[in-house]
């Protein structure tokens, strides 16, 4: 009987894809033993945004979520999403980051690293890939799924070798927006199954409602593992429900390992969590349906609901479908970039530029300058050469790996934070978020000082 495994979403994609990242560890930490009872492969629940929005909006320490995960999911594979040499940030950092980030993730729990390029150039996945399997982590290298012109089969296969070449154990298709479609699913699923020995795992969304029968299709072509997330948190934006994928393949003959009776236990635990962000309006219903407009401006879910949420924090929110149909002439523009993090903010905050000052280009981001000029890797197809002599001139676009032009700079910044840093992890949070991390460190410090007060008028009393 073929086995297709399950990863649980919910403690990352998920709630950032629906909620744009707004799950604290209070809120799931009540279930997380149970989760550890379920069976999962393994359980998505760090990397991505959850980083920054610890640190920027929970007032949460990262490193200390992850650990108190880890100990209370013993028994499940913890995995996490990296940048690849972006590692969660939106720019290139240098490889000592790079690697003593990798050390760091998985000395505090992590187990998998799925690491991808938002371009698909693995010359920014490279090091963090070596420095996982040196770590005795398993390295998941990602293939950023996008369709355009320039893409193809043939490509996505060559992409999945090379991979496996650099010494990955698994390799992702991932699927950010949810435009594969069933047939499309099942031919890479395919191809890929042919081209290398390593398991293969998809991950998609329900944004366009082809989900489940995405998942169904690569099931038949060999897929070995699927990210779902449990019912509670899931469509939309979001990934396709656990329990009903689990149920689907298991009628078809499919083994799944999961225990039914422990995800509804889960989900019976998430469904008051999701009402409480639907009375906070933290979790717009609009995120929760079926848009097909998608497969044209193939925005990824997390990309979505942070787009409703900043134009409805502008009273812009009208401006949304002229967004929306805005973004795919951006990435063209730009040489038809997988929507993915960092590439999914820059595309998504200069189309929105575009149409609020309405006129194209007249700001441009200095990431997307930075884009330009070569700093993220080889875009993946031609670049509006208009463009880019109207914002670089005459300047030539940067040939080699981005990060050998950078200097080392973990000592630099540990000094430069100073003892606000109390740990390589606090380090690793400022060079990660500066501004954000010293706010949250100053934050805590008084804290503390106020804890410290508090006791000693109480022994004084």
């Amino acid at each position: 009987m073929k086995k297709v495994n399950f990863t649980e979403t919910v403690l990352r994609d998920a709630n950032q894809s629906l909620i744009a990242t707004r799950l604290a560890f209070s809120d799931f930490e009540g279930i997380l033993s149970e989760i550890d009872k379920a069976n999962f492969y393994s359980v998505e629940c760090w990397g991505g945004a959850t980083f920054d929005s610890c640190l920027r909006f929970l007032d949460e320490d990262p490193w200390e979520r992850l650990r108190k995960i880890r100990k209370a999911m013993p028994n499940t594979k913890l995995q996490m999403l990296l940048r690849g040499q972006n590692l969660l940030g939106y720019k290139h950092y240098p490889d000592d980051i790079v690697r003593m980030f990798v050390k760091k993730s998985v000395e505090n729990g992590i187990d998998i690293i799925r690491i991808f390029d938002a371009l698909n150039d693995l010359r920014n996945i490279e090091v963090a890939v070596d420095e996982t399997l040196k770590c005795g982590a398993h390295a998941q290298g990602a293939i950023s799924y996008t369709q355009s012109p320039i893409h193809s089969l043939e490509n996505y296969a060559k992409l999945g070798k090379e991979m496996e070449n650099m010494g990955v154990n698994s390799i992702c298709v991932k699927d950010m927006a949810g435009i594969m479609g069933p047939n499309e699913a099942y031919e890479l699923i395919k191809a890929l199954k042919e081209t290398v020995s390593v398991p293969v795992s998809l991950h998609t969304h329900s944004t366009t409602g082809l989900a489940p029968m995405t998942y169904l299709k690569a099931a038949e072509a060999g897929c070995d593992i699927i990210d779902t997330a449990i019912s509670s948190f899931s469509g939309g934006t979001s990934q396709p429900a656990t329990e009903s994928l689990c149920y689907a393949l298991s009628t078809l003959g499919y083994e799944t390992g999961l225990d039914m009776k422990q995800l509804k236990v889960i989900n019976d635990f998430f469904k008051p969590v999701k009402d409480k962000f639907l009375k906070s309006g933290k979790l717009n219903p609009y995120v929760l349906g079926t848009d097909t407009n998608a497969l044209n401006y193939q925005i990824p879910g997390g990309m979505l609901s942070n787009l409703v949420s900043q134009l409805t924090q502008m009273n812009q929110l009208d401006k949304l479908d002229k967004v929306l149909l805005e973004t795919p002439k951006v990435r063209e523009d730009l040489g038809y970039p997988p929507l993915v993090t960092p590439m999914s903010q820059m595309v998504g905050v200069q189309a929105t530029t575009n149409v609020l000052t309405g006129e194209r280009y007249k700001n441009v981001s200095k990431e997307v300058v930075s884009y330009l000029r070569g700093e993220y890797g080889r875009a993946p197809g031609k670049v509006n050469e208009e463009l880019r002599k109207k914002i670089l001139g005459d300047e030539k676009p940067i040939e080699c790996r981005y990060a050998d032009t950078l200097e080392p700079a973990f000592d630099k910044m540990k000094a430069e934070v100073g003892e606000l840093a109390e740990s390589d992890e606090d380090v690793l949070s400022y060079a990660a978020f500066p501004q954000v991390a010293e706010k949250f460190f100053i934050k805590r410090k008084e804290a503390r000082q106020n804890v410290v007060s508090y006791s000693i008028r109480k022994v004084e009393e």
